[in-house]
């Protein structure tokens, strides 16, 4: 029997029937656990175990939610793993509880400013960022040439500017430009022009045959748009285009130059939410933490948003019932149903969501996944929903509506004008985005330690118990004001670790 072992079992409800490990390296056969339940077979960090005996069709209870049906007998102490769950149907989108009343407004939260940069239209960045937008993946190399020789060239001389970001995507030619669903990456990038981490001074690079043309992209959002089109005969060759594209930076670049950081009130802030690369604990630790984070920040009046819909659909009833209004349940039950039905015309469902890391790190299946993934998003009502690639016009909790991916989520909380990213992984991943600073929390001690120069915030203290939930959440609740005024670089963001734009498109690719 082993006893060297202090083992350490995260059970989430009193109700629930299976609990999971929250040792590094997991615990082999024979540890006893504090209730005095001896494990039958080495169990891996956080994988669950059986706290009582659980009966072949049996629910599986987690989060106090049903997240499978047994599959064979399971006894006390034994390895719950994948294999010995049934994923259950998932929650109809009918009869669900709208805008229970039940959630009241949280209190609100006074004192707390960080210094940003006030833009022309009352929105306030936390960066200053020249962007060079694309109409067309065609000219991204050109435009990657152009943000290097910018950065060397003519940033040094703009010393109140943080850096050049190239918005390069893989949309503009070869899609059904006109067709059902194509207006959604069309405002997608329109909006990400409009971030405030931009000041208001884009310029935007563009071939010229490609279907999205510039004056679609703007459309009335966008006025005083510098264009270089690569494609006009007044540019003779490669350096010519290159020139054309300093030039139209260099006016932007003293635009940018004039501004300056402001003491704003923390409801200046639009703040996104997201896991990727998650495990089992990522529910426990790092996702509750920042749940508490994001009470704190719509106490303070500020925006929080939270997405991903396959990992929220399971918990569709909490949402609904959490809503301010019944048109805000409406609304999350319009984009379930619409995600719905994008699903099942290309063949599958949510349980295509799991990855083998997310299994690998305890996760049998998209319930459990669901449950530990809505905990982001506190405990306030939701205020609002963000259609995919729109903008969000009210401040509070809001549910941007995109798919689970890391990079389309990501993409799409841009657009929806966030300025601010927090991230929470378990299996590690170097996520980033160029347009605004992104803040990763482990979900464990392993990871924090292992990614040391890679993490910003280590949320695994909470399952040794060396912290509170509200510790760590207080704790990234203040330094999201020191990323956001720039006192404080995230790890992504000072190692220049950053993805593409991911654009979604549902629409077809001719």
């Amino acid at each position: 029997m082993v006893t060297a072992i202090c083992p350490i079992v995260l059970r989430v409800h009193a109700d629930d029937n299976v609990a999971a490990v929250g040792n590094s390296g997991g615990l082999p056969a024979g540890t006893v656990l504090p209730d005095g339940i001896i494990l039958r077979r080495n169990v891996p960090q956080g994988h669950k175990v059986a706290l009582r005996d659980i009966g072949v069709d049996e629910p599986i209870l987690r989060y106090r939610a049903v997240i499978g049906h047994a599959t064979r007998d399971i006894a006390r102490g034994d390895w719950v793993d994948g294999s010995a769950l049934r994923m259950p149907a998932p929650p109809s989108l009918d009869d669900l509880p709208h805008a229970s009343g039940k959630v009241a407004a949280l209190p609100p939260l006074r004192g707390h400013t960080f210094e940003g940069y006030r833009n022309a239209d009352g929105t306030v960045g936390t960066r200053n960022l020249l962007a060079i937008g694309t109409t067309v993946q065609c000219v991204a190399g050109v435009v990657d040439h152009a943000a290097r020789r910018i950065r060397e060239e003519l940033l040094p001389r703009y010393r109140n500017v943080d850096d050049v970001v190239a918005l390069d995507h893989v949309y503009g030619c070869g899609v059904a430009i006109d067709a059902p669903g194509a207006e959604i990456p069309i405002r997608t990038l329109r909006n990400i022009l409009r971030n405030p981490n931009f000041g208001g001074a884009p310029l935007l690079v563009g071939l010229g045959c490609e279907k999205l043309q510039p004056d679609r992209l703007a459309g009335t959002a966008l006025t005083d748009l510098p264009l270089v089109r690569l494609q006009d005969e007044s540019h003779t060759g490669f350096a010519s285009m290159i020139t054309a594209i300093l030039e139209a930076a260099d006016r932007r670049l003293a635009q940018l130059d004039t501004r300056r950081r402001e003491t704003c009130p923390v409801s200046d802030l639009v703040v996104g939410v997201q896991c990727g690369g998650s495990d089992a604990l990522s529910g426990m630790t790092a996702n509750p933490a920042v749940g508490v984070a994001v009470d704190l920040l719509v106490r303070a009046g500020a925006t929080a948003m939270f997405s991903e819909i396959t990992e929220v659909r399971d918990g569709i009833a909490q949402l609904t019932a959490r809503a301010a209004t019944p048109e805000v349940a409406d609304a999350l039950i319009r984009e379930m149903r619409w995600y719905d039905a994008y699903l099942e015309r290309g063949g599958v469902d949510r349980s295509a969501n799991t990855t083998p890391g997310n299994k690998a790190g305890g996760l049998a299946n998209i319930v459990e996944k669901a449950m530990g993934s809505i905990v982001k998003s506190g405990t306030a009502p939701i205020a609002g929903v963000v259609p995919a690639g729109e903008r969000a016009d009210r401040k509070g909790l809001l549910f941007v509506a995109t798919p689970a991916s890391d990079f389309v989520c990501g993409t799409l909380q841009l657009a929806a004008g966030m300025t601010l990213h927090v991230f929470t992984t378990g299996r590690g991943t170097p996520y980033g985005l160029a347009a605004v600073p992104v803040i990763k929390v482990a979900t464990h001690n392993a990871l924090a330690e292992r990614w040391h120069d890679l993490i910003d915030l280590n949320a695994g203290t909470i399952a040794t118990g060396e912290a509170s939930v509200e510790d760590v959440g207080q704790s990234l609740f203040a330094l999201m004001l020191d990323v956001a005024s720039g006192r404080i670089r995230s790890r992504a963001e000072g190692l220049r670790l950053h993805n593409a734009l991911a654009v979604f498109n549902p629409a077809p690719v001719t």
